[in-house]
């Protein structure tokens, strides 16, 4: 294993944290060249590190989030939407925390799990605290007075801002157990819906775009604090840091996403290139080299492999890990990435993609050679040879992989909270017209 190339003993086994911001696309993140917001901490960690141009979630919470704890692809597993999370069973499937704990791990998790069944206890995570839904902040909204903090209901006091509760939870997380190996899976709540103020917005701005811009600004000043804690504790050296959005930008937000000048092909729930495509950093220094950029291909699933294999963890043996090992290139022993396509599915829509095309369940072929902001569909009776050979080649890789012959979305289809689309529909039509009216009224920044 990779693994006994790196450490010696248990004791020298490196921390994992795994930070995952919740509808942050890479539009929000100034190092990807965003527009209109910035992340000077995230820019930081990924100058320390390597930034990933061609990270692919899967288009919606509840989805990515099965994808990247258990490494299989969402036919499999039955998470092909966020209604269907009750086909997720500890009998069936393995979650990450529990091969970490078998490798000698300490596990612990902190924030959103309302898509994935049970408590994280029941999938192997020693600690944790959880809210309920997405996007909570303070008590003041429906379904927000209490959290859950190992199995107990704990009430969120009166002006407590709930990011800074679940920060002081990852520090003290940390903090007890920094003397042996840890694993932190972080899922933030920012910057998911609803957009309410932070404890840093200026009194009286009621600017929906403005705080919008200050829930990204406060999700990079909590991984800012997050880095500085581990630095204090002279842990940062022996720590792999992994921070990825779990889906592209919401409404009406990705119209202000843009990189330097364009609009993004797509958004959050959309089969669109940038309804997958995620900011992705990884750090840890003086292992993986600093100040990278990759065009590699990953998928969020091939977290799970690789971050296996650089903690010595087994993989279970009787499940087929979609996941791929990129471990190596992490670490810049290879330049030869382990995957030339990756597979995205939500509901009963599903793509796969290699470098410049892209082809998806109903036989469209897109040339992606402009993405990430346009994506051109292609005539389905082209003479092109290159068009007609690269169909050819991503249609082998749908047959073999078959997802039509797995377990089929029980929803509506589309992946989303059935008996939430018409409200949905509604909220997102007054949020643009906000958005609309607050662009009218400020200028982008620059």
């Amino acid at each position: 294993m990779l693994f006994a190339c790196l450490a010696h003993g248990a004791s020298s086994k490196p921390n994992i944290v795994l930070i995952l911001a919740d509808d942050l696309g890479i539009g929000n993140v100034s190092c990807y060249g965003a527009d209109n917001f910035k992340t000077p901490n995230l820019d930081a960690l990924a100058k320390s590190g390597l930034r990933f141009e061609h990270c692919y979630a899967a288009p919606l919470c509840g989805p990515s989030r099965a994808l990247l704890m258990t490494g299989r692809y969402a036919f499999r597993t039955g998470m092909t939407g966020n209604d269907s999370g009750p086909l997720l069973k500890p009998a069936n499937e393995t979650m990450m925390p529990t091969i970490l704990k078998s490798a000698g791990y300490v596990t612990g998790t902190c924030g959103k799990w309302s898509q994935l069944p049970l408590q994280p206890g029941d999938w192997g995570f020693d600690e944790y605290l959880r809210f309920k839904g997405s996007g909570k902040y303070w008590n003041t909204q429906a379904g927000n007075k209490f959290y859950t903090r190992n199995g107990k209901e704990v009430p969120l006091h009166d002006n407590e801002y709930l990011p800074d509760t679940m920060h002081k939870f990852v520090v003290d997380f940390i903090n007890r157990h920094k003397d042996q190996p840890f694993y932190l899976y972080y899922p933030m709540s920012h910057v998911h819906g609803e957009i309410l103020r932070t404890p840093d917005t200026a009194p009286g701005e009621k600017n929906p775009f403005q705080l919008y811009k200050d829930n990204v600004t406060y999700m990079d000043k909590l991984v800012g604090k997050l880095l500085a804690e581990l630095d204090r504790l002279k842990l940062r050296d022996n720590t792999l840091i992994l921070f990825a959005g779990d889906n592209g930008t919401a409404t009406p937000w990705y119209q202000r996403s843009t990189i330097h000048g364009k609009d993004l092909s797509g958004h959050k729930a959309t089969m669109l290139e940038c309804g997958a495509l995620v900011p992705c950093i990884a750090s840890w220094p003086g292992k993986v080299p600093a100040g990278k950029v990759t065009d590699g291909l990953i998928n969020s699933c091939d977290f799970f492999p690789t971050i296996a294999e650089i903690t010595g963890a087994a993989l279970p043996p009787k499940l087929i890990i979609d996941g791929r090992n990129f471990a190596p290139q992490l670490l810049g022993q290879s330049q030869t990435w382990p995957r030339d396509w990756i597979f995205v599915e939500l509901g009963r829509r599903w793509f796969d993609r290699d470098k410049d095309w892209k082809l998806n369940e109903s036989s469209n072929l897109f040339d992606m050679r402009g993405a990430p902001f346009k994506e051109m569909l292609i005539p389905a009776d082209t003479k092109d040879q290159l068009a007609i050979a690269e169909r050819n080649h991503l249609q082998t890789i749908l047959d073999q992989l078959n997802p039509a012959g797995g377990i089929v979305d029980p929803g509506d289809g589309s992946g989303r909270h059935a008996k939430k689309a018409k409200r949905e529909a509604k909220q997102a039509k007054k949020a643009a017209a906000n958005a609309n009216a607050s662009q009218n009224a400020n200028a982008p920044d620059q």
